[in-house]
């Protein structure tokens, strides 16, 4: 038996840990009927529970996360600020950089697994390394992303 949506989700969040981890680690499916970002896991429950839901925009991000399916990399508040209305939350946590990796079935984006951590934590070498532990488990990422409710 598979193991449940959470339990992905958390072991993807402990291997992170191999590559430098990060402080906020947060998965999101995406809602295209909805237009909204939905939260399926969390490290920060209390202040980013799993039932938030951010608004779709087509923007910078939207265009290089959803559009293109390429990693969102900003190791800098004002890299991120424009694009996530939560910033001073983000910044509250300890967290000034931020990274957005899609996770891609059938051509499009379902969902994102999104690190945050101190600023210029992202460099070059932990960006491969992430996007490749994304691109290994996403197999498992799709399976416990299609199986959270929408």
């Amino acid at each position: 038996m598979p193991p449940s949506p959470s339990e992905t989700f958390r072991q993807l969040h402990e291997a992170t840990s191999a590559h430098g981890g990060a402080r906020l680690f947060t998965v999101s499916r995406i809602d295209y009927d909805a237009q909204l970002s939905r939260r399926a896991y969390t490290s920060h429950p209390a202040e980013y529970p799993v039932s938030g839901t951010k608004p779709m925009v087509i923007d910078g991000w939207g265009r290089q996360v959803i559009e293109d399916q390429k990693t969102f990399v900003a190791n800098t508040t004002d890299g991120f600020s424009p694009y996530f209305p939560d910033h001073p939350l983000i910044n509250a946590l300890g967290c000034q950089s931020a990274i957005n990796i899609p996770v891609v079935e059938g051509g499009k984006v379902v969902g994102t697994v999104n690190l945050l951590d101190v600023e210029n934590h992202f460099t070059p070498d932990r960006v491969a390394a992430f996007e490749a532990l994304v691109d290994r488990e996403r197999p498992a990422l799709v399976a416990a992303l299609e199986a959270m409710p929408l």
